[in-house]
C-alpha cells in the first residue's frame, strides 16, 4: 500500500524564489503531524505546496502513489485534501450554512454532524461570513474543510489570535479528530506545545529543510531541544 501523501526531495516556492529546499516526508492514513519551526522557515509553504499553490522547482509529490503535481487545487480538494488557511477566507455574502453546503461532498461529515460538533455555528447558521467573530470564523473554516470529507486535513495556525476559551474548545475538537483516526491531520502552529499536545509525530523545519523528526511526546518532554529548535520558553 502506498503512503497517503509523499513528498520526495521537493523544492518549491513562489516564482523564482525557493522556500522548500529538498523536503522528503511521507504520511499514512490516520497519522497526525505537528509541523513546527520559527517564522519564515517554510511551514505554510509546505501546506500550500500540497494544495498546488506554489511553483515546484524539483522533486515529486504523490497522493496514494499517483502524481499529485498534475492535479489542480480543485482536483486536490476533490481527491481528499482539506485545507484550513491561516487567513480563513470567509465569503462575506454567504451565510454559515451556505459556506458549508457550497462545498460539501458525500461522506460521514454532513452539515448536521458539523452542527453537532460546533453548536455555535448552528445557532448562527443564517449569519453572513462578515458578521462572525474571529472564533466563529475559525470554527467555520474548520467545518468547511471537514464537509469536503478529506483524508488529509491541513490546519494552518488554527489557534492564532483567538481567546483562550476558544482555543480550549478548538483543542478538544482537533484532539477528537486525531483520536478518531478517520483522517490524517497536519497542524502548523506557532505555539509549539499546543501542536505537540495534539499530535503523535513532529517535523521541524529550518530554512526550508527538515532538521528534526520524532515523536511529539518526546519533544514535549525535552524542553531544551524544543527551545533550540523553535525558540519557545
Amino acid at each position: 500500500m502506498p503512503e497517503l501523501v509523499a513528498l520526495d526531495r521537493v523544492i518549491a516556492g513562489y516564482g523564482a524564489s525557493v522556500v522548500l529546499d529538498g523536503v522528503t516526508l511521507a504520511l499514512d492514513d490516520g497519522d497526525s503531524l505537528a509541523l513546527l519551526g520559527r517564522n519564515g522557515v517554510g511551514k505554510t509553504t509546505l501546506l500550500v505546496t500540497l494544495m498546488g499553490l506554489t511553483r515546484v522547482h524539483g522533486g515529486a509529490l504523490r497522493w496514494r502513489g499517483r502524481d499529485l503535481g498534475a492535479l489542480s487545487t480543485y482536483e486536490r480538494a476533490n481527491a481528499g485534501i482539506g485545507w484550513v488557511p491561516q487567513e480563513r477566507y470567509m465569503w462575506p455574502s454567504l451565510t454559515i450554512e451556505e459556506h458549508l453546503t457550497a462545498v460539501a461532498r458525500p461522506g460521514r461529515w454532513t452539515v448536521a454532524r458539523i452542527y453537532e460538533l460546533f453548536p455555535r455555528l448552528q445557532e448562527r447558521r443564517t449569519n453572513l461570513g462578515n458578521q462572525l467573530s474571529g472564533g466563529e470564523q475559525q470554527m467555520l473554516a474548520i467545518a468547511r474543510a471537514l464537509v469536503v470529507n478529506p483524508s488529509l486535513l491541513l490546519l494552518d495556525e488554527p489557534m492564532e489570535g483567538l481567546a483562550p476559551i476558544i482555543v480550549q474548545d478548538l483543542m478538544k475538537v482537533i484532539r477528537d479528530l486525531v483520536a478518531d483516526g478517520g483522517m490524517t491531520v497536519v497542524i502548523v502552529e506557532q505555539h509549539a506545545k499546543l501542536a505537540l499536545a495534539l499530535t503523535r509525530q513532529t517535523v521541524v523545519l529550518d530554512r526550508g529543510r527538515i532538521v528534526h523528526r520524532g515523536a511529539s511526546d518526546e519533544l514535549m518532554n525535552d524542553p531544551e531541544t524544543l527551545h533550540q529548535l523553535v525558540a519557545v520558553a
